[in-house]
C-alpha cells in the first residue's frame, strides 16, 4: 500500500517559527519530523503536538549530519535574535554554515526538496529602501552581528551552489521581522521586549531616538508564505522576501503596545547597538507575483492583541 502522507523534516522545529510551521504541516496532512537541539527552542512550544501520531520529535544539532528519509526539508535551525546568536557567535556561524551543508547533503542523498529560512539581515543596514531581492546588502563582516548576517549569506551561497552543481530543488525565503505567540520572552526583540516590559509595569526601553523603522509580520501570515513557496513550481527558487511592508517607527510600536496593554510604563532611551539597521521594509512584489498573490492579512493591532494575550498568560502563570 502506498504511503500517501508527505514526510516533512523541520529543523529548528521547536522554535517560535518552527513550532507554528509544524502545526500547519500537520493540519495539511503531513507526517512531520521535528528536529531541535533546544538551544533556543522549547519543548513547551510543541508539547501539544506530542500525542499526534504523525508528529515525531528528535533532539539533534544540525551541525552534525542527520540520516533520515523524508520528502521535504524546512531548514529553520539557527538562533535568530541578537541576544541569542551573539551569546555563542562561533556556534551561530557553524549552525548556519555546517547546518546548511548537512541539510543540503541530506537533501541530495534522498532527492528531497529543501527550504532555507534566510533573513532580511542579509541586507545589513540597507542603503536602498524598501529592500528588493536583487539588493546585495550593506553588511559589516567583522561586526558583532556578522555571525548571523554572514552565516545566513553563506548558507544562501551554499543553497544556490547545490542548485547549480547538483540540480537540487531549493527554496530560499528572506524573513523580515515576525511576531506572535511563542516568541521567546527574553529574545531581545522589540515586540516581545515591549510587551513583557509593559505587562510587568517596567520602563519601555528604546534604543537610539526611536525613529528607526521596522515592518512586522504576524506569524500565521509568514507560515502561509513558507507553505506557498515550498509548493511553488521548481523554477521558483527565491530568494523571496516574506514580511509585512507596513512600516512604522520603533517609538510608534512602543506607544501602541503601551496603549493596548493599558500599562503605565514610561519610555526610556538607551544608546543604539552596533550595526543596528535604521530602516527595514520588504518589497514583496516577487512574493505577490510568484506565490499566488501572497501578502500579509493580519493587521498589526490584531496580531499584537493575540501576542499580548499569550504573554499575559505566561507572566500571570509564571
Amino acid at each position: 500500500m502506498k504511503y500517501d502522507r508527505k514526510r516533512v523534516l523541520v529543523t529548528g522545529g521547536a522554535g517560535f517559527l518552527g513550532s507554528h510551521l509544524c502545526e500547519r504541516l500537520l493540519a495539511d496532512g503531513c507526517d512531520v519530523l521535528c528536529v531541535d537541539n533546544f538551544f533556543t527552542g522549547a519543548k513547551g512550544n510543541i508539547a501539544h503536538l506530542l500525542d499526534n501520531p504523525f508528529f515525531e520529535l528528535m533532539r539533534h544539532d544540525v551541525t552534525f549530519p542527520l540520516y533520515v528519509e523524508v520528502d521535504e526539508i524546512f531548514n529553520l535551525a539557527c538562533p535568530a535574535s541578537p541576544i541569542h546568536y551573539q551569546r555563542d557567535p562561533v556556534q551561530t556561524t557553524k549552525t548556519s554554515v555546517h547546518g546548511a551543508i548537512n541539510v543540503l547533503g541530506l537533501a541530495k542523498r534522498i532527492n528531497a526538496k529543501v527550504f532555507q529560512a534566510s533573513t532580511s539581515e542579509v541586507y545589513g543596514d540597507p542603503e536602498i529602501h524598501p529592500q528588493t531581492e536583487d539588493y546585495r546588502g550593506n553588511v559589516n563582516p567583522i561586526g558583532p552581528r556578522a555571525c548571523y548576517d554572514e552565516g545566513k549569506r553563506c548558507a544562501e551561497t551554499l543553497f544556490f551552489d547545490y542548485w547549480r552543481q547538483h540540480s537540487l530543488r531549493i527554496k530560499v525565503a528572506r524573513i523580515f521581522n515576525t511576531y506572535g505567540p511563542r516568541m521567546h520572552p527574553d529574545d531581545g526583540r522589540v515586540v516581545s521586549n515591549f510587551i513583557v516590559q509593559a505587562l510587568k509595569g517596567e520602563p519601555i526601553t528604546l534604543y537610539g531616538d526611536g525613529n528607526q523603522t521596522r515592518s512586522f509580520c504576524f506569524v500565521d501570515d509568514l507560515i502561509e508564505g513558507f507553505v506557498r513557496l515550498m509548493n511553488s513550481p521548481d523554477e521558483i527558487t527565491g530568494p523571496i522576501n516574506l514580511g509585512n511592508p507596513r512600516e512604522l517607527t520603533i517609538r510608534q510600536l512602543a506607544e501602541l503596545v503601551v496603549a493596548m496593554t493599558g500599562a503605565k510604563s514610561e519610555i526610556v532611551f538607551k544608546p543604539l547597538p552596533a550595526d543596528d539597521p535604521m530602516q527595514r521594509q520588504p518589497d514583496i512584489t516577487l512574493a505577490r507575483t510568484h506565490l499566488g498573490g501572497w501578502e500579509p492579512k493580519v493587521p498589526l493591532e490584531q496580531g499584537l492583541e493575540k501576542t499580548i494575550a499569550y504573554f499575559r498568560e505566561r507572566i500571570v502563570l509564571g
